[in-house]
């Protein structure tokens, strides 16, 4: 790749670092990511030259690894990449990072002088799996953290990787950005679940991608959002995949809020799962709702419960001398305890 001509005029000894990338940006990023980042802002100041690979040699990392640490700025729209025809990096823009997001789009300076054409448009992520060339796959064999991902990721999986598996990995390597740690983390966090599908694997590695997880703290803090008991639950609700946000609130609100043991909500959720295939958070949620209200802290309090339902449910009905009389009986039933009026009430709205 060729030289970038970087200038500025009145040129101090000083780079100058936003206090926003050092409160909001500096955090997250790895090693790689501050190291070209502050580099920029340093050849920028100074107007000195630089490319792709004078940066891998001066820190010490592959060229690839440069690639994605800018990649990984322009994700957070702390610079913008620009591109000739042959799909190389031909100019970089570093963006103002004044704004509290850090993503405002104003120019800040100039780093790379552009060439002639500048109306080349910024390539945007692929999320799209390629199909790899054999000289590419050679490229790929011939890199030792190419190979050690593959000897973990076979260990975790338990069998060799079909040439399949092993184009997604390199695929999350390499189109993905992840880094040897994100991905170690990726398939050890779906073994863990039980997930050994590369199509489930790949699933996870583009939605995190498409949250710019980068490092496997961020993915853990991410995946944090639902712990092992959430799943539980959506497993005891005949669920499967990620929660969404409304059917987690509503595991939390009964772990958190009620304090109900997993064999209570376990109960419910049999319970529910008996009565209806549809909106079943719902319906778990009404049952859980109205046992709290009871003061219900065990399954004796519930079998006490389910005793004075049958009890009130075989007692013959009081005629009812009034449409009102009736009406005070009616709403009795429907708020106490009253499974099949609860299914119907859930299944209309």
């Amino acid at each position: 790749m060729g030289r970038f001509n970087v200038y500025q005029e009145n040129y101090t000894d000083t780079t100058l670092v936003s206090n926003v990338f050092i409160d909001v940006y500096m955090k997250d990023a790895n090693d790689a990511q501050l190291k070209i980042y502050l580099y920029l802002l340093r050849v920028m100041g100074a107007g000195l030259s630089t490319s792709i690979s004078d940066m891998a040699d001066q820190f010490n990392h592959t060229e690839k690894d440069v690639i994605r640490a800018l990649k990984y700025w322009e994700k957070n729209h702390l610079l913008s990449l620009k591109y000739d025809d042959s799909k190389n990096i031909s100019g970089i823009q570093l963006l103002d990072v004044s704004g509290k997001s850090g993503k405002d789009t104003t120019i800040l300076a100039s780093v790379v002088k552009l060439p002639a054409k500048t109306d080349v448009p910024v390539q945007k992520p692929e999320f799209v799996k390629p199909s790899y060339s054999a000289d590419e796959l050679k490229e790929f064999k011939s890199n030792e953290e190419i190979s050690q991902l593959l000897f973990v990721a076979e260990q975790y999986i338990g069998k060799p990787l079909s040439p399949n598996e092993i184009n997604t990995i390199l695929f999350f390597f390499d189109k993905l950005g992840f880094s040897e740690d994100l991905i170690d983390y990726l398939i050890q966090y779906c073994v863990d679940k039980g997930k050994k599908d590369f199509r489930y694997i790949e699933k996870v590695a583009i939605s995190w991608a498409q949250e710019n997880i980068t490092t496997p703290k961020q993915a853990a803090k991410l995946a944090g959002k639902y712990d092992k008991s959430v799943y539980t639950i959506m497993k005891s609700l005949g669920k499967s995949g990620t929660p969404t946000k409304i059917e987690a609130d509503y595991a939390s609100k009964w772990l958190k809020e009620y304090g109900f043991s997993q064999d209570i909500i376990g109960e419910a959720c049999s319970r529910t799962v008996m009565a209806t295939d549809k909106h079943r958070f719902e319906y778990a949620d009404s049952i859980l709702s109205s046992w709290h209200k009871k003061n219900v802290h065990n399954k004796s309090d519930i079998r006490q419960l389910d005793d004075a339902y049958a009890k009130n449910k075989s007692a013959p009905r009081p005629q009812a001398s009034s449409a009102g009389a009736f009406n005070q009986f009616n709403q009795f039933m429907h708020t106490d305890y009253d499974f099949e009026a609860l299914e119907q009430e859930i299944l209309s709205n």
